[in-house]
């Protein structure tokens, strides 16, 4: 009955198992190598979780010398969106996640996209009615509706199994009478399971957990003879080989349903990694990232807020190891592909999504580029978020890449570039059309200082651009001295009775109207890099700003 059962329902399938076994061989790969697989749904944007799964997908398979690939699993129609595929191929490429074969590229496990490989999961949906492991349902969406009310209403497990199973038995003659009048119908395992026995998860990263059997009668083929994701997964990782699936603790519950389809199907299950659920503190709460509450939700925020692909991979890996922070701030000559990743090293509870720590690492991240680095790099953004500030870079860019030389190199370099929209923020004062623009709003902003703007226009006729460091700074100590300034601040500390202020205030004085700010980098290299006419200029500029107050 169980083999004329089968050829009724799949008359179109004539591969055995055994032949589509056969097109998909075991890769040649060293022992302990991982076969990992990013397996993304096209149903919307790319958030930052799917991103994180990719991550450590392509890290742990390159780190034992094994295979990354990506499956696209578009088996839910209804929710693609148009374009969600592309969308996912430019984020995996945009931050740099490499994969070795899949969707977009070859292979010899293909076809990487679950909509094609129809044919496939037919092959093994069948193998389990024959072998009277499966079954079809014919009860309609009322019927479903009604039984979930009922175990609702009694709080029991919702779902088809035991004598909610009306299908279960039909014989061959009632299978066929519905088939005549045309009714749909799906696709069921007959679940072995027993409710009053459990099973054990063996996962990488939280140890072992205790889960109950699965006792669903899941189905495995839905009514257009597409599978669900369930069975699809079950198979698409039996045949391509994956040794470890990585992915969200949001899985757990379903591991009993595949660990039984694995069982079922006579094959050996594939080691699981289930990571931590990313959460965002707010209000002294903590909750899960939310893709209508939180813009950092979606990739697409990371590009468009100027924040580096590297930096975000380096936060990622943050979170993804323990020990990962610690050791990129004390290697400051090594990068993340140095770095050995370890399950036992991944957090096992909720993992915070901190984007002040975001925003370290990357100021961290731009601290250790050449200037040359940073200046192409905010270019190429720039070009695409803000022309007009793209060509004064072009136009200024000796000036620009000079500034950002300033204490690059210092035992504590400077960290005060965060994202690629900080340059046009912190650079502002070494261009002279930004500065002259903005420059009266940043000097209102300081208006409780009160500054000699006499003792400015003196030490303007009295910088020398060739001076070096040394001789710079013995002439402004000696400017302080000779207008009632100490040249030392432990002198003035000492009887500041005596002195109007000391040499940091005279300093402060100089970098406030040439820069409109009280802090800046190494005051020298900024009056150095723009020279004493433009310091003349700036001071006028200043004095006149005074005398309109």
């Amino acid at each position: 009955m169980n083999n004329e059962l089968a050829e009724l329902l799949f008359p179109n399938i004539d591969k055995t198992p055994e032949e589509t076994e056969a097109l998909f061989p075991q890769r040649n790969l060293k022992e302990g190598a991982m076969v990992t697989r990013f397996g993304p749904s096209p149903t919307g944007f790319m958030h930052i979780g799917n991103l994180w799964g990719a991550f450590l997908d392509s890290i742990m398979a390159k780190e034992t010398n094994g295979i990354c690939y990506l499956r696209m699993e578009d088996t839910d129609s209804k929710r693609e969106v148009e374009g969600a595929k592309e969308l996912i191929l430019n984020a995996l490429d945009h931050f740099h996640i490499h994969y070795d074969e899949g969707f977009g590229k070859d292979g010899s496990y293909g076809p990487y996209i679950q909509s094609d490989r129809k044919e496939i999961y037919q092959v093994f949906a069948k193998e389990l009615v024959k072998n009277g492991q499966a079954y079809p349902s014919f009860m309609t969406e009322e019927e479903l509706q009604e039984i979930r009310q009922g175990q609702e209403i009694r709080k029991e497990i919702t779902g088809i199994y035991g004598h909610y199973a009306t299908d279960r038995d039909l014989s061959l003659e009632e299978v066929k009478k519905h088939l005549e009048n045309g009714d749909s119908y799906v696709i069921r395992i007959k679940s072995p399971g027993d409710m009053n026995k459990q099973i054990i998860l063996h996962d990488c990263i939280k140890g072992d957990i205790l889960l109950p059997e699965n006792i669903i009668d899941e189905v495995i083929l839905k009514k257009d003879g597409i599978p669900t994701y369930h069975f699809a997964h079950v198979v698409d990782d039996h045949l391509m080989k994956t040794t470890h699936v990585i992915r969200g603790d949001e899985w757990i519950p379903s591991y009993p349903k595949h660990l039984q389809l694995f069982q079922m199907l006579g094959w050996k299950s594939p080691k699981y990694a289930h990571h931590a659920t990313l959460t965002k503190k707010e209000d002294g709460k903590i909750r899960k990232l939310s893709k209508r509450k939180d813009p950092e939700f979606s990739v697409s925020y990371y590009k468009e807020a100027g924040i580096p692909a590297e930096a975000v991979r380096l936060y990622l890996a943050t979170l993804s190891n323990t020990n990962f922070e610690e050791w990129y701030l004390q290697n400051k000559d090594k990068t993340l592909e140095d770095f050995t990743f370890s399950y036992k090293k991944m957090p096992v509870g909720g993992t915070l999504f901190d984007i002040e720590k975001l925003n370290n690492i990357c100021r961290t991240y731009f601290s250790r580029l050449t200037a040359d680095a940073v200046y192409e790099d905010c270019l190429v953004y720039n070009l695409e978020y803000d022309t007009s500030f793209a060509q004064l870079m072009k136009d200024n860019k000796n000036r620009l890449i000079s500034f950002l030389n300033i204490e690059r190199n210092a035992k504590r370099p400077r960290k005060d570039i965060a994202t690629y929209k900080d340059l046009k923020q912190e650079s502002f004062y070494m261009l002279d059309s930004l500065f002259f623009d903005d420059a009266k709003v940043t000097y209102r902003e300081m208006e409780e200082k009160k500054y000699d703007i006499t003792l400015l226009e003196e030490y303007a006729t009295i910088f020398e651009e060739g001076d070096s460091y040394e001789q710079w700074y013995e002439r402004v100590k000696n400017f302080a001295d000779e207008h009632g300034y100490a040249s030392e601040v432990k002198t003035y500390k000492a009887s500041p009775e005596e002195y109007k202020g000391h040499v940091g205030d005279i300093c402060e004085m100089i970098r406030f109207a040439i820069t409109g700010r009280t802090k800046t980098p190494d005051l020298y290299q900024i009056l150095s890099i723009l020279g004493k006419e433009n310091l003349k200029k700036r001071v006028k500029f200043f004095q006149k700003y005074l005398q309109e107050l």
